[in-house]
C-alpha cells in the first residue's frame, strides 16, 4: 500500500512493549485492493507503520497442524466457543520461528502463547513441540486429549502492521495470501487483502472507520477458511458466504 510508507515509523521493541495484547478480539476484514489502497489513504486516526532495517512489509510462512480427525478445523467449523489452533509462525525475513497456540475462550478472547522454535523443524512438531502444545492446552482448556498431530496446512502472506497508539491498538494488512496442502497446489488470494485489527473489547479507530466506508468483519480464518477453500468435502457452514462471495483465489503456478 504506497500511502503507508508516509506514516512515521514504529520499532518492533515499541510496538510489543504499547501494543502486545496477546489477549484480544481480532476483527477480520477482506477487502478488493483497490477499495483498501482508497479507504486506508482516507484514514486521518494517528497511524505509525511498523519498520526494520528499513523495512515496512515482512513475509511470513505458517504451518498449521492438526490431528488425525481434524479437531482443530472442526470446532472451528462448528463454532465451539472453546477451541484450539496450533502453527509454527515464521518471519522469512529474519529467519526466526516460533511454535504457538491459540486458544478461544469466553467473549471470542484469543489468548496466544509461543516459544521459540528451530527454524529447520518448521514443518513438524518435535518431542518437545508436541509436549509444550500439549501441556498449554491443559492449562488453557483442562483435559484435553489430542494424541498424534501432523501438517495439514501452510501458509504465506506479506504483512503491514499499524500501531494505533490513541487507542493502543494495532491492525495488519495481509497481501499475496497463499495456501497450500502438503504436497498440493498453491492457490493465491486474487486482488484482496486481509486486514486485520487486534484491540480490547471495544472496536479500534480503523474498525470505525472501515464501517463508515461500508465494509463489515467477515468470517475468515487463514487456517479453517484455507482448509475449506481446498477442501471442500469438509463442512464450512461458517465460512460459505466468505468462500462464495469474497475470496477470490487463482493457482500460483
Amino acid at each position: 500500500m504506497p500511502q503507508l510508507g508516509e506514516l512515521p515509523a514504529v520499532g518492533l521493541e515499541e510496538l510489543t512493549t504499547e501494543a502486545a495484547l496477546l489477549t484480544r478480539v481480532d476483527r477480520k476484514y477482506l477487502v478488493p485492493s483497490a477499495t483498501a489502497r482508497t479507504i486506508l489513504s482516507t484514514f486521518s486516526t494517528e497511524a505509525r507503520v511498523l519498520e526494520m532495517n528499513g523495512n515496512r512489509t515482512f513475509a511470513y510462512d505458517s504451518v498449521y497442524f492438526d490431528t488425525p480427525s481434524l479437531a482443530s478445523y472442526m470446532l472451528a467449523a462448528h463454532g465451539r466457543r472453546r477451541r484450539f489452533k496450533i502453527r509454527t509462525r515464521t518471519y522469512l525475513d529474519s529467519g526466526v520461528s516460533f511454535l504457538e497456540v491459540k486458544t478461544e475462550g469466553a467473549r471470542e478472547a484469543t489468548v496466544k502463547e509461543r516459544i521459540p522454535y528451530e527454524l529447520c523443524d518448521r514443518d513438524r512438531l518435535t518431542e518437545e513441540g508436541l509436549a509444550y502444545v500439549k501441556e498449554t492446552l491443559t492449562a488453557a482448556m483442562g483435559d484435553v486429549h489430542i494424541g498424534s498431530l501432523e501438517p495439514v496446512l501452510s501458509t504465506r502472506y506479506d504483512r503491514t502492521t499499524l500501531f494505533l497508539p490513541e487507542s493502543g491498538s494495532r491492525a495488519t494488512i495481509d497481501v499475496d495470501v497463499t495456501w497450500q496442502s502438503p504436497d498440493g497446489q498453491p492457490w493465491m488470494l486474487d486482488n484482496s487483502v486481509v486486514i486485520e485489527t487486534k484491540s480490547g473489547s471495544a472496536p479500534g479507530p480503523l474498525d470505525r472507520h472501515l464501517w463508515a466506508h461500508g465494509v463489515r468483519p467477515c468470517r475468515i480464518s487463514k487456517f479453517a477458511t484455507g482448509m475449506a477453500a481446498l477442501h471442500p468435502e469438509l463442512p464450512a457452514n461458517r465460512w460459505n458466504q466468505t468462500l462464495r462471495r469474497r475470496m477470490p483465489l487463482r493457482p500460483l503456478h
